[in-house]
């Protein structure tokens, strides 16, 4: 067995060289060795040293206990002159006491059941740690010391165990205390079980390698509270710790899991144990400022309450509080009606709860009166807490003490009071004290149970059960694995810890106006994967303010969808402002990091929440510019059919006849097929269309223009045909005339062929990038051809306005050479205005504007050369005969 001490304490020692030589020192300070013995040097306590209130009870086994059955020490002033009073401690703790007698009882019931340690008897020593790190660490030296009869055995030369009066601890409360014994009890192997100790620190068990617990590490806790966080979606928490290893350590870790997330801590403030109001008040004001809706309290009862009586003195409401475990069931901030209206819906989680058979009853029979009571340190104090009563003695004729209290009459009964004390509704730090105890007597019955030649020690060895090394204790409760008569399984993992599970709790108002912690869900741990670790029954849930709605704690706005976050300069991430997706671009999600850009056909929505197919842009006969482009292209016509019909009623008029008919009807039904064909310009783009639309208007308007250069170089040729002895009329004649017509046509309905079957125009879709609209157009499909057509037609008109520019002053009354020259004027003026306006005019506009100017050439061609006729045919009958005309001819050349 001395060769596995070494071998376990050895690596250890070497890694914590300098804490074990202050221990050392610490020890032989406060257990100086007695020079009259050479060997077996025997440990001591200084009679007067330490001397702290226990309350013990003999047994075979001793447990040790340590408890913060106060929660604050007043240290006496050290004037150096004199021997310092003992520190007092105050506020007795009503809670803790209870963990206390449910020590008791668990070793009793194991006593009286006797099936677990058959004919051994367990008892305990314990000590109150008064909440305090230096209070609970003298109490710990003074368990693992032994009483003036104990011995230090030498087991090597170099390294040594001293044995004392208790194999294993149970305690302490807080993690604070409990970091200090661990280190301590740590260097000797003496098992350390605590209750209500938290701290992620704890399990690391190269510093604490004799620390185990039944109360699940801050780890599991955070991760519960950082997973609550993400299934409500708060994105700014607010975080207020403990001073102290428990409060600082969980939080920090709840801030660095949480950050994860994604999520931003809105203020971390520290409680500070002076309990200074102005910083707890600037704690609140923080709180109010920061505009943060939820807020973790890691701390202790005590200073959870000190937060929360400043918040009440500041008026501070509003607030879901998230609690953690050390006050998630804390009676003493729920019990007060003071707090209910600030604390009412908050929410944490506590650890799983037991209802224990007889524990009430065993709670409530404590009286000063029993045999024990003389024997209790701690009885007094609570007596006299709970019924506010002295039970010191008063000299006679006193009716109160020195502190005003009145003498305890002895027939006080706890069952007429109600408290905390008594209160077994929420067994669940009490349940843990219970576990622990459980624990080690599991421990001890597989030692006992152990087989020689099987056992795990060197050479399988067993240990001697009469002599129990705590060391050899600490391993078997490391192994411990059992089912508890409540249906839970105990054991502990390789950092000495619990399974975790954990019960979500919610304050809730009962009707009679009670504080309840209503269980809405819970988190386990060692949920299988793929399954969810945290279970919430929402609609169980009040929340802050008696509201059924869950409150929105974010540094921002949620961004609706159509909008993406952006971040604000020099501010955490989760504050942003939400900006509207630009066109083109949609979210379809709230809080959209950024947004989408739609494909190309696809644009963005009003609200930019989807894509809808782009608006296919033609020019349609059903919108404004179609209908009204329509109706003056069938007004066109109909005015030349108006024409038409007035030539052919008067076609014997000198005014017809003087004019070429033939030639001014063919230009009149080339004109109306100039009308009609702009038709062709409007409606949805096809194939067909898009071939009909250029090739007709082409075909038209040569056919127009070869109308009119026959009517120019008809007047001209008439007058030269008037000189004497000039036959140049014989070749101009009326075939001639429909010969340069044919021909010039046939130019232009040779190019559009070609221009048909090499490269036709066909239905082209435009997509601009960062427009809402495809334009749906025809494309030329050759440049060349489409610049032939109209450069074609642009040769014969220049050629028709240069004939008719030279015949404008022949002496003819009904010359239409000036009428031809005016119509050419505007035709072309029409065409060359055309070019920039169709090349700069967007999307269907192009299109219009096409239209447009062969309405405008059209109607320029109708007006200026037949509206003068119709004017006299019409209005000015008189003109119309060949007097009028041989009179005006004659004055013309004279």
């Amino acid at each position: 067995m001395s060769h596995f001490w070494m071998r376990s304490v050895e690596p250890s020692l070497s890694r914590r060289r300098t804490r074990v030589v202050f221990l050392s020192l610490l020890w032989c300070m406060t257990f100086p060795y007695n020079s009259h013995q050479d060997h077996n040097q025997q440990c001591q306590i200084i009679p007067g040293s330490m001397s702290l209130p226990v309350l013990e009870k003999k047994g075979d086994i001793i447990f040790g206990g340590l408890f913060s059955l106060h929660d604050m020490v007043v240290e006496p002033s050290l004037s150096f002159t004199s021997k310092p009073l003992p520190a007092q401690c105050t506020r007795f703790n009503f809670r803790t006491f209870r963990w206390m007698q449910t020590m008791i009882f668990a070793i009793e019931e194991i006593n009286r059941d006797g099936k677990l340690l058959p004919n051994i008897t367990l008892g305990y020593k314990i000590y109150d740690s008064c909440s305090t790190p230096h209070q609970a660490l003298k109490a710990a030296m003074e368990l693992v010391g032994s009483d003036k009869d104990s011995e230090i055995e030498e087991e090597t030369q170099s390294k040594g165990t001293c044995r004392g009066s208790v194999p294993a601890v149970i305690g302490d409360g807080g993690s604070t205390q409990s970091l200090v014994v661990a280190r301590f009890l740590g260097v000797f192997h003496v098992p350390q079980v605590s209750y209500f100790s938290s701290c992620a620190c704890l399990s690391d068990k190269n510093e604490f390698p004799a620390f185990l617990r039944t109360m699940p590490s801050d780890f599991f806790q955070v991760d519960a509270l950082v997973q609550l966080v993400k299934h409500f979606g708060w994105t700014w928490v607010g975080v207020i710790a403990g001073d102290d290893a428990y409060g600082r350590g969980g939080a920090n870790i709840f801030v660095n899991e949480v950050r994860k997330l994604g999520a931003c801590i809105a203020l971390h403030e520290v409680i500070p144990k002076n309990r200074a109001q102005t910083t707890i008040s600037s704690i609140v004001s923080k709180i109010r400022s920061s505009g943060a809706r939820v807020i973790l309290v890691f701390a202790v009862e005590q200073d959870a309450a000190a937060l929360f009586d400043e918040a009440l003195r500041e008026g501070l409401t509003g607030i879901q509080w998230l609690a953690s475990e050390a006050w998630s069931t804390a009676a003493v901030l729920s019990t007060p009606k003071k707090y209910h209206h600030i604390l009412q819906g908050s929410m944490g989680f506590a650890i799983r709860r037991a209802d224990i058979p007889r524990l009430q009853d065993f709670l409530l029979r404590l009286h000063p009166s029993s045999p024990d009571a003389l024997a209790d340190p701690f009885l007094k104090p609570f007596w006299e807490e709970v019924f506010q009563c002295s039970l010191g003695v008063q000299d006679e004729g006193q009716e109160h003490n020195n502190e005003g209290k009145p003498p305890c009459s002895g027939a006080e009964d706890l069952r007429s009071v109600k408290n905390i004390y008594s209160d077994v509704s929420q067994l669940r730090i009490s349940y843990n004290v219970y576990k622990a105890v459980y624990a080690i007597v599991h421990a001890l019955k597989a030692m006992r149970s152990c087989v020689k030649g099987k056992g795990p020690f060197h050479l399988q060895a067993c240990p001697d059960t009469d002599n129990i090394q705590p060391w050899q204790l600490l391993h078997y409760i490391k192994q411990v694995e059992y089912l508890n008569s409540f249906g839970d399984e105990t054991k502990f993992d390789e950092n000495g810890d619990p399974a975790a599970m954990y019960d979500l709790v919610n304050w809730q108002l009962s009707p009679k106006g009670e504080m309840e912690f209503v269980t809405i869900g819970k988190f386990d741990e060692t949920t299988s994967v793929g399954k969810q670790k945290l279970q919430i029954q929402e609609d169980m849930i009040v929340w802050n303010g008696n509201q059924t709605k869950i409150p929105l704690s974010v540094c921002s706005s949620i961004c609706p969808p159509g909008t993406r976050k952006a971040i604000r300069p020099n501010f955490p991430i989760c504050c942003h402002d939400c900006v509207v997706c630009t066109a083109g671009e949609i979210s379809n999600q709230t809080d959209a990091i950024e947004c989408v850009r739609c494909l190309t056909e696809f644009w963005s929505n009003d609200g930019r929440t989807a894509c809808i197919p782009k608006q296919v842009e033609f020019l349609s006969f059903s919108d404004t510019m179609g209908i009204t482009l329509m109706a003056i292209s069938l007004l066109g016509s109909f005015c030349t059919c108006v024409v038409v019909v007035i030539f052919s009623c008067h076609r014997s008029t000198p005014i017809v006849r003087a004019n070429n008919s033939e030639l001014s009807f063919l230009l009149l039904f080339s004109l109306t097929l100039c009308f009609l064909c702009s038709l062709t310009f409007i409606g949805r783009p096809s194939e067909w269309s898009c071939m009909l639309r250029h090739t007709a208007f082409g075909i038209t308007f040569v056919l127009c223009m070869s109308c009119i250069l026959g009517k120019t170089i008809v007047v001209l040729m008439a007058f030269k045909a008037t000189l004497p002895g000039s036959n140049v009329m014989k070749w101009f004649g009326p075939a001639q005339q429909k010969a340069i017509i044919t021909l010039c046509t046939l130019v232009q309905v040779i190019i559009c062929t070609v221009w048909l079957v090499v490269a036709p125009p066909t239905p082209h879709r435009l997509i601009p990038r960062e427009s809402v609209i495809v334009i749906l157009l025809c494309d030329e499909g050759s440049p060349v051809a489409f610049a032939l057509v109209l450069g074609y037609i642009g040769l014969l008109a220049c050629l028709c306005l240069l004939l008719a520019f030279l015949a404008r002053k022949l002496p003819d009354n009904f010359n239409e050479a000036r009428l031809i020259t005016f119509s050419m004027l505007i035709f072309c003026a029409v065409w060359i205005a055309f070019v920039p306006a169709y090349i700069s005019s967007p999307g269907k506009y192009s299109t219009a504007t096409e239209v447009f100017a062969i309405l405008a050439s059209s109607y320029g061609l109708l007006g200026c050369i037949f509206a003068p006729k119709c004017y006299i045919i019409l209005l000015r009958p008189e003109k119309n005969t060949w007097k009028h005309l041989m009179s005006k001819a004659a004055t013309d050349k004279f």
